[in-house]
């Protein structure tokens, strides 16, 4: 039988998490570093005609920080809820707020009425059920950020917001916790995004939203998803692209998902939505020939078939990212629909902005962090990979 979603990330989560569709946070034991800056507010960004005051719980990840800058820049009024492990320095005034979900501590969010909250990090239905307890009657919306993992099947092309669910096979999704997930982040990620889903509509009923990205990428992004391409592509040289280019890729500038996200906060956008991109069917031709289109490295793309790639132990998604090989079951990987979510205004910049983007983030990277990249095929694998490609004739 050829793999699934689950079978794709078990292999990519079997040394981080960083794989996974969406954001997620493991436990922290470092002590708190000093505040960094999170980057200036993005341009040419016009005021909301009515500003709210935002919660989000989890601003200090990958895509929060996009969705804060976002938001001072329509004007609305910021608050953040975290461990504070992780300061930023930001280009406005933003209210920070501490506690630990892990242990239930929210008590600096009793007492207190926000717009809207936007809940990033969540994988574990009690954070959601906890979150309620507090929050329940306190905000007008309540925006849970999930993934498409939660889809029980990716074998049919098209899939939208009433797709089948993943189902969770364990004892008690209540008492899942970061401990227990550790080396089955991959088998329950889905499936208890999808119960979080549902948790979040018992607390806040009429009032959610839900958003599943695909895989979301760009400045930022700490695990090298999407990330490789780029930073290889520019290196020049010879290259192994995976299988002949017609299988199909989605992703999503996080720069983009965050901008929406705050929009559909604005416009009180309800109920479930995809957000896949681009907005057309992007094969993992173009995608390679964009990025690479981006660069003046002048590499050179060698598509190797799926077959000698899984001969050779190239794993899909982990060692060639953002690929998945097209088989019965995978055929609807990468093919989710999105219409809903453009119909409410989600928009994509060009492939080429987001590679530029992500490239320039990268190169500000201390050194030894460029140097050994979360993703990918390191320089030796690849031409070995090469090497033995050219000996077959």
């Amino acid at each position: 039988m050829s793999p699934t979603r689950r079978d794709w990330l078990k292999a990519a989560t079997a040394g981080t998490v960083g794989f996974c569709l969406a954001p997620t946070v493991l436990a922290q034991t470092a002590p708190p570093r000093q505040p960094r800056p999170a980057g200036p507010l993005p341009e040419g960004v016009e005021r909301a005609a009515r500003p709210l005051r935002i919660l989000i719980l989890g601003g200090t990840g990958f895509i929060g920080p996009h969705e804060v800058r976002y938001a001072l820049a329509r004007g609305h009024k910021l608050t953040l809820f975290n461990r504070g492990r992780n300061p930023l320095m930001w280009p406005g005034e933003v209210e920070e707020l501490t506690g630990d979900r892990n242990t239930g501590d929210l008590d600096s969010l009793k007492g207190r009425e926000w717009d809207v909250c936007i809940d990033n990090p969540t994988t574990l239905p009690f954070w959601v059920r906890d979150a309620g307890q507090v929050l329940k009657g306190k905000v007008g919306q309540y925006v849970f950020i999930s993934t498409l993992s939660v889809s029980a099947s990716d074998a049919t092309v098209g899939l939208d917001e009433t797709m089948p669910l993943a189902k969770y096979t364990g004892a008690d999704p209540m008492k899942e916790t970061q401990e227990t997930l550790r080396g089955k982040m991959g088998e329950l990620y889905g499936p208890l995004k999808a119960l979080s889903e549902k948790e979040a509509e018992v607390w806040f009923p009429g009032i959610t939203t839900v958003i599943r990205p695909t895989l979301i990428v760009g400045p930022g992004d700490t695990s090298d998803r999407f990330t490789y391409w780029p930073v290889r592509l520019d290196r020049g040289g010879d290259v192994v692209a995976p299988g002949d280019g017609s299988d199909f890729a989605q992703l999503i500038d996080a720069r983009d998902l965050a901008a929406w996200i705050v929009r559909t906060a604005e416009t009180r956008a309800f109920g479930v939505f995809n957000a896949a991109g681009p907005g057309f069917e992007l094969t993992m031709l173009a995608m390679l020939y964009g990025v690479r289109a981006a660069t003046t490295a002048g590499a050179t793309l060698h598509w190797v078939p799926a077959s000698f790639l899984e001969a050779h132990k190239v794993r899909a998604w982990s060692d060639m990212p953002v690929w998945v090989p097209t088989t019965a079951e995978t055929a609807g990987f990468s093919r989710y629909s999105n219409r809903k979510a453009i119909a409410a205004g989600l928009t994509f910049r060009p492939l080429a902005e987001t590679a530029l983007a992500t490239l320039a983030w990268f190169k500000t990277l201390p050194a030894e962090r460029q140097a050994k990249l979360g993703a990918g095929l390191t320089p030796e694998r690849e031409r070995a990979v090469l090497a033995a490609l050219a000996s077959r004739g």
